[in-house]
């Protein structure tokens, strides 16, 4: 069953995130060393949140993987890609782990 790696960063407190370099040096960064085990990666850039309110995230990347064992070894080369987020956002983004249901 395919499951889901969606890494969520939260506006709270004041967050910031460079989402030019996210975009032009982490995704390279990701792509290269766990990029040979997912099946599609999508980012979600924040906008807004419902009606006229303020995003509530800076961005939501999703990654899928054929199975729980492409998702283990691309957390296995995941070192470069977590010690990189202090490049971009100053606070702690949330994983969720899932499993796709459509």
């Amino acid at each position: 069953m395919a499951v889901s790696l969606q890494v969520v960063y939260s506006t709270e407190n004041g967050t910031t995130f460079n989402h030019e370099y996210y975009m032009k040096n982490h995704m390279e960064l990701i792509s290269s060393g766990m990029g040979k085990h997912w099946e599609s990666v999508q980012v979600t850039k924040g906008l807004s949140g419902a009606g006229d309110t303020p995003a509530p995230f800076h961005a939501i990347a999703t990654i899928i993987y054929k199975d729980q064992a492409a998702l283990e070894a691309s957390m296995a080369e995941a070192g470069p890609a977590f010690a990189d987020v202090p490049n971009y956002y100053d606070g702690q983004p949330t994983v969720l782990i899932g499993e796709v249901q459509s």
